[in-house]
């Protein structure tokens, strides 16, 4: 990779501060011949083609319901800041998710941008779905295409056209967003208009740029608003974006089917790779990378990190060190999405027996699973409570525990299963679903009425992902179980008179698992 930082080459000699050394190693020439020279003779930009997005009408009704909530009240939802990877390089970038619903902005869209709701009279502001004003105006603040005789364009590593390739321009965000776009410099002075004790509030969704949250809290203090009342509508704020997402539009499904079927096609590239697995001394890797690279070539990458856990290792829930081997007879849990270039992921787990068929003891587990998660799926309806998919299938889990055996002297299912017990979490102590969109554990700052607590609608998607994991050391167990962790992940949409199982296409039953793998490898 190429040094990002020029050096003066005529400079005198000087001993600079480590920090300037560290990022002050490259040969690029500083002169004014070399400036005037570089700034110079270039043709005509091609025009970008940009075109309004798909996603315009959809985040302007998302923006109105946002609207809706806080009258009155200016609200900034930054998309982040570049995060330094090795001391001058940066990480691919991804927008706060919160941003990217109410801009469509997906892929590594915008470093930097800040979007802002300002407040308006009442129905004057943008229109909503139904073209009716809402009580805002929103405005992207974004840092647009720098022109060819600026020292950006050549020498600015992060920003410039010479190193990142022509960022779009201010007419350019405009039209792809169907939001007016201005220059970042003129935030500051914007999020200041009218605030006051008595004047506008500003309120800020925390936790995705702590530049512009000190911004926002350094012109709250000028004005005069106390702090602590204002951390607490923040918290509001970021509870109203996260609640946005519980109910997906029909572009959110349309991505999220998109992020399922690109997910099933990796699953069906990992199984004809698991004999080379099994050769290699790291053989999880082997897996991961072929899911992975599919997930680079068909998608934006993977929506978190693979967890690709062989034997013993599928016992660990978030097993993603994925260095061990692959052995025969035994089980590989694949925990794996693929995120779309919208940023929507998929999550889906499948326990898959490594020479393509299940032993006697692997597959008494696996059912126990299966038949959990098809409780679940049972009660998965418009008017249940979210906290009942999981009851459902911890039902299934302590009968069964309780039928081989495993429950200690004297607790039986109906004990476990109170709130006094819980014996059988030993072996799940993980909760059965979680929403599923832009971040695979999305809506997770929703409030608990709403998500733990709240009733099923159509238009919610959410994983049903009961296992069972019995650790290699586990004494609790008969040695046959010990080193067996199956979980088997679904990725589900409550429809208006019951759910569809939007990764059906991918085998669930013993049988059928068996029967796809021998297909896929020949």
């Amino acid at each position: 990779m190429t040094d990002t930082t020029p050096v003066d080459e005529t400079a005198p000699d000087t001993t600079p501060s480590t920090e300037d050394r560290g990022s002050n190693r490259s040969q690029r020439p500083v002169s004014e011949a070399f400036k005037s020279f570089i700034t110079s003779q270039w043709g005509e930009r091609p025009d970008l083609g940009v075109e309004p997005g798909e996603a315009v009408p959809f985040t302007a009704e998302r923006r109105a319901k946002l609207s809706a909530r806080f009258p009155g009240a200016r609200l900034v939802v930054p998309a982040g800041p570049l995060k330094v990877r090795s001391n001058d390089t940066d990480y691919r970038f991804r927008p706060h998710s919160a941003f990217a619903h109410l801009t469509g902005l997906g892929t590594d869209h915008e470093p930097d941008a800040v979007l802002v709701l300002h407040p308006v009279a009442d129905g004057e502001g943008d229109p909503d779905g139904s073209g009716n004003g809402t009580h805002h105006h929103a405005v992207l603040y974004v840092r647009p295409l720098a022109a060819r005789d600026t020292e950006e364009f050549y020498a600015d590593s992060r920003y410039g056209e010479f190193w990142v390739g022509a960022r779009p321009s201010l007419d350019d965000v405009t039209t792809l967003t169907g939001i007016e776009a201005r220059h970042v410099d003129e935030l500051r002075d914007a999020l200041a208009k009218d605030v006051g004790a008595d004047g506008v509030r500003v309120l800020v969704v925390t936790g995705s740029d702590e530049g512009i949250e000190a911004l926002v809290e350094a012109i709250r203090e000028e004005a005069g608003v106390a702090q602590e009342a204002e951390a607490a509508a923040d918290e509001q704020l970021v509870e109203a974006t996260s609640e946005l997402r519980l109910v997906k539009d029909a572009l959110e499904l349309e991505h999220l089917r998109e992020a399922v079927a690109r997910t099933i096609e990796g699953f069906e590239q990992v199984v004809p790779a698991l004999p080379k697995a099994v050769a290699h001394r790291r053989g999880e890797r082997v897996i991961e990378t072929t899911f992975d690279a599919h997930a680079r070539l068909e998608g934006n990458t993977v929506g978190y990190e693979t967890i690709a856990a062989a034997g013993e290792h599928a016992t660990t829930l978030h097993w993603i060190t994925n260095d061990g081997v692959v052995r025969s007879g035994e089980l590989v849990l694949l925990d794996a999405g693929v995120e779309v270039d919208s940023l929507y992921t998929a999550d889906i787990t499948r326990t898959l027996p490594v020479d393509g068929e299940f032993t006697d003891v692997q597959r008494r587990i696996y059912t126990a699973v299966l038949d959990a998660a098809d409780a679940a799926f049972a009660v998965a309806k418009p008017g249940t409570k979210f906290r009942d998919i999981h009851a459902a299938a911890m039902e299934v889990i302590a009968a069964r525990l309780e039928e081989w055996g495993l429950l200690p002297d004297g607790v039986t299912a109906e004990v476990a299963l109170s709130p006094e017990g819980q014996q059988h979490r030993r072996w799940m102590v993980h909760g059965t679903s979680h929403h599923l969109g832009l971040d695979v554990h999305d809506c997770a700052q929703a409030r608990r009425e709403l998500y733990l607590d709240g009733v099923l609608e159509p238009g919610m998607v959410f994983t049903i992902e009961p296992g069972l994991y019995f650790k290699a050391d586990d004494l609790a167990v008969p040695e046959e179980y010990r080193g067996i962790g199956v979980r088997i992940e679904d990725d589900v949409l409550v429809t208006a008179d019951g759910n569809e199982n939007l990764s059906a296409a991918l085998p669930r039953r013993p049988e059928d698992v068996e029967a796809w793998m021998a297909r896929l490898r020949g």
